[in-house]
């Protein structure tokens, strides 16, 4: 079926799929990409499908319920726990029905430490960003469950070879103090980034396979999550600035993967595939590098999350994504 050594596929999803039924989802997922399928999230079934609470739901000895404001620690697992968890269970029972004989990678998506720290609540209804204790339990925790998670899937899908995408959205923002307290008047201290990354490290050392650290926000730190030892880095490509490109030309050389978000992930005009790549490889002219290598460095993506989309145009995004990525192969000039 796929090449053994092949990490990556050409090109896939980032994670989230508009509607509420799994089995649809599933079929898109790995229906539109034979050779790198994805576990979709189905956030429109409400909290718990969302990717806070989807990843709350795999953490151990640590609960949460929603309140207005957001996810909030419990002291044991309630209604939303319970329901997080048994979305996960059928987007888990779907995928394994589709990809029946499967052997391949296969990529599952959870919030990483950091944008999960921003976003879930202690009792008093400040971020547990606010307090080191709480981001270190947090961290162990998410150790745990994602332990649980991957030999799960490997179970369930015994010829997949999973690429573990941590989605951290919020990464930057806690990297400048920008996250905003609870009375949004202030904002938490920035943190160390030899502690940002720490726990990076820490959760990527549960799998034994690829990493990607998946951001849609603009100023992704590349060099940061590098020394990391992520094996790939998925961002917006429409959110690069110049001052951006020097980092993702050392990238490339390093052998860092690039899942370029080119295709937009809500409704509009697609353009002729080769139109979605032009940016990438302009980007390769002005960086000096070799054409030859865009194919085995870039994975075409679209530039986040299709929960806002339609589901025609999302079928449409991903059928997309794949006709840019060979595109980009046929014609790397």
């Amino acid at each position: 079926m796929n090449d053994d050594t092949k990490l990556f596929g050409p090109a896939t999803g980032v994670g989230s799929l508009p509607g509420g039924d799994a089995r649809e989802a599933a079929r898109a997922a790995t229906g539109s990409f034979e050779d790198f399928p994805f576990l979709p999230e189905l956030p429109a079934r409400g909290p718990g499908a969302d990717m806070i609470g989807r990843t709350i739901g795999m953490l151990v000895e640590l609960y949460a319920h929603v309140e207005p404001s957001g996810w909030r620690i419990s002291d044991r697992p309630g209604r939303d726990t319970r329901r997080a968890r048994s979305w996960l269970g059928e987007d888990l029972d779907a995928l394994e029905e589709f990809t029946q004989g499967y052997e391949g990678p296969l990529k599952v998506q959870v919030v990483g430490p950091w944008t999960l720290a921003a976003a879930l609540e202690l009792r008093g209804g400040e971020a547990a960003l606010g307090d080191a204790g709480a981001c270190r339990d947090l961290t162990g925790s998410l150790v745990e469950g994602l332990r649980h998670h991957l030999a799960e899937l490997r179970r369930r899908v015994p010829g997949a070879r999973p690429v573990l995408q941590l989605d951290e959205p919020s990464l930057t923002a806690v990297l400048r103090g920008e996250v905003r307290t609870a009375s949004g008047y202030r904002t938490y201290r920035a943190v160390d980034r030899q502690t940002v990354e720490s726990a990076l490290r820490e959760v990527m050392a549960v799998h034994d396979g690829p990493v990607v650290v998946h951001s849609c926000a603009p100023d992704v730190p590349f060099a940061l999550l590098r020394r990391a030892g992520v094996a790939g880095i998925s961002f917006d490509f429409g959110l690069l600035t110049e001052r951006d490109e020097e980092v993702i030309g050392e990238a490339v050389e390093g052998g860092t993967k690039l899942l370029a978000g080119v295709v937009p992930s809500t409704d509009g005009p697609l353009s002729d595939p080769g139109g979605s790549v032009v940016g990438v490889r302009t980007l390769w002219r002005r960086l000096g590098l070799n054409p030859g290598t865009l194919a085995e460095s870039v994975v075409v993506t679209p530039a986040c999350g299709l929960a806002g989309a339609s589901p025609a145009y999302a079928r449409a995004a991903l059928a997309h994504c794949v006709r840019a990525a060979k595109s980009l192969a046929d014609n790397p000039e």
